[in-house]
């Protein structure tokens, strides 16, 4: 993404009152929403005694470890610091964009829980898919960023669940 197209999305949703409350707004309530839902969920399976309770716990927390060391490693900027703006979601982090680990997280757990629940699974990831165009129109993350977060959350909850017996 060029500086120009970056600061011409940026500004369009910070002018804009509503679009501006909308992905702050959605961005903040799908984070909360994937860090309530998921140990639910889990809790949920060990009280049904669930034999894929200790996996539906396991999966997400040993990739969600990896994918934070990936970045820590890998350091890539975000895109306030390559362009020299300020966001709109308010953030200071500095590196640690790729992947976007909110969005991995928010798929990892939606497609765990598409193993127990297609439909609940499903409604989850669509809701990643709106948080990560708030986080791109947030100007936290570029495309790349969350668009790998939410292939790597899905393939790490399918091979999880689908690929390892």
């Amino acid at each position: 993404m060029k500086r120009e197209a970056y600061v011409k999305m940026t500004d369009l949703v910070r002018e804009r009152k509503a679009l501006r409350a909308a992905v702050i707004w959605s961005d903040r309530l799908l984070t909360k929403l994937a860090y309530i839902i998921y140990p639910v969920f889990v809790i949920i399976l060990f009280i049904k005694k669930d034999p894929d309770a200790v996996r539906a716990l396991l999966v997400p927390g040993i990739s969600f470890g990896a994918v934070s060391l990936f970045r820590w490693a890998f350091r890539a900027p975000r895109p306030y610091e390559v362009f020299e703006t300020t966001p709109v979601i308010k953030k200071n982090t500095k590196g640690k964009s790729f992947p976007s680990r909110h969005v991995f997280s928010i798929f990892v757990i939606g497609a765990s829980i598409m193993w127990f629940s297609p439909l609940w699974g499903a409604a989850l990831m669509a809701a990643g898919a709106v948080m990560a165009a708030a986080r791109v129109l947030g100007g936290v993350h570029f495309p790349r960023d969350v668009i790998a977060g939410a292939l790597i959350g899905a393939g790490c909850g399918i091979a999880g669940f689908w690929l390892i017996p």
